[in-house]
């Protein structure tokens, strides 16, 4: 799990864990209004 201060971060970090917590890219981009490929981008720089 990710853990930081900035809200950018915070919100790209969130969307990361809330998928691994649903076990579901597109519910967690749905909850977090983000785009699935926006889900990936930000998984492809961690």
């Amino acid at each position: 799990m990710l853990h930081t201060s900035n809200p950018i971060i915070k919100h790209k970090a969130g969307l990361l864990n809330l998928a691994e917590e649903l076990g579901n890219v597109s519910k967690a981009c749905k909850v977090m209004g983000a785009s699935r490929d926006t889900f990936y981008r930000y998984q492809e720089l961690v």
